[in-house]
């Protein structure tokens, strides 16, 4: 599957769609570093780079100017609104990514507590794979493409939506970045 093609179906040749890419492709290449730091973990690489590719893809349908999207949704809606349209393209396992990778994933609580315009079940990564994506996700912004972010800025970012997200982003970074 050539996740390219499918970003271009839904992404005419816009500002939008070149942000996409260079953050996607950015994301790919943190997600499968760490593959290569951790073979004992066994991630299926062509699965991290195809779901790293994919992860954004639903916000088009979003309201983020700064980054050439005029969709009707708020942008926390992304996540969810790339996995419907990846399961309706047949692609149900990185279809969960999209709908997982959002902060350091969202549990049901989360979205009741800070009643977030989303569906009510958890989006929490599950998988090794599902985790590595959402963590690579976290170093890169749409609007500043490739350039990574330390993680120290990561943290004061996530630190702000509560301490929850925040513990699992530090067991991540000593799990996939501390050797």
């Amino acid at each position: 599957m050539n996740p390219i093609l499918l970003i271009e179906k839904y992404y005419p040749e816009t500002e939008a769609r070149e942000l996409l890419i260079r953050h996607s492709r950015a994301v790919a290449d943190k997600a499968l570093h760490i593959a290569e730091l951790h073979p004992e973990l066994d991630l299926d690489k062509e699965f991290l780079f195809e779901a790293s590719m994919l992860h954004d893809i639903g916000v088009f349908l979003t309201q983020a100017p700064d980054i050439h999207c005029h969709g009707e949704r708020p942008y926390i809606c992304h996540g969810y609104l790339g996995a419907d349209l990846l399961r309706k393209e047949g692609l149900p396992r990185h279809a969960l990514v999209c709908e997982r990778h959002t902060g350091t994933g969202l549990s049901l609580e989360d979205i009741l507590k800070q009643d977030l315009p989303l569906p009510h079940r958890n989006m929490l990564p599950v998988t090794p794979e599902e985790e590595v994506i959402c963590f690579a996700d976290k170093f890169f912004s749409k609007s500043s493409g490739d350039k990574e972010k330390r993680p120290e800025q990561i943290r004061k970012g996530i630190a702000r939506y509560g301490e929850e997200g925040l513990l699992r982003f530090d067991n991540w970074y000593r799990r996939f970045l501390k050797k």
